[in-house]
């Protein structure tokens, strides 16, 4: 059957093991080595599978920016208004009298997601971001 659980070992230097162990016991009593290798292998082929092109992902882009500097929240509205049917939703929260922090949640092909965050991102008046992508399983 397709899920049945296959054994196989995995051969490592003992301080990287140990390192290893420290990352299973941080993630928690209902894991061990068995399911975090699985979440690892899971992880790097969601990674794999969305830099491939023509294939769909959902994304969020976090971004923090001062609202103060020049029409950066013009900016990153017509950013977002060129590629309306990319953007699913947006949060908008204040962090202080200056900052904010914006929540954009994407969908589209790989490379049309990350162009649009690489324009959010280089907005002048955001200070950072970050984009993290998951893949839907669909392909254009």
């Amino acid at each position: 059957m397709a899920n049945d659980l296959v054994r196989f070992s995995v051969a490592m230097p003992e301080d990287l093991l140990m390192r290893f162990d420290r990352l299973v016991a941080r993630r928690g009593l209902a894991k061990n080595r068995s399911e975090v290798v699985r979440d690892l292998v899971r992880d790097a082929l969601v990674e794999d599978d969305c830099g491939m092109p023509g294939v769909v992902v959902m994304g969020t882009l976090t971004v923090v920016f001062d609202h103060h500097a020049h029409d950066v929240q013009e900016k990153m509205h017509h950013i977002q208004h060129l590629y309306y049917g990319n953007i699913v939703s947006t949060t908008h929260v204040h962090i202080n009298e200056s900052l904010c922090l914006e929540v954009i949640i994407l969908k589209g092909e790989t490379g049309v997601v990350q162009d649009i965050a690489n324009m959010i991102l280089g907005t002048k008046g955001v200070s950072h971001g970050n984009l993290t992508v998951t893949t839907t399983g669909c392909v254009i």
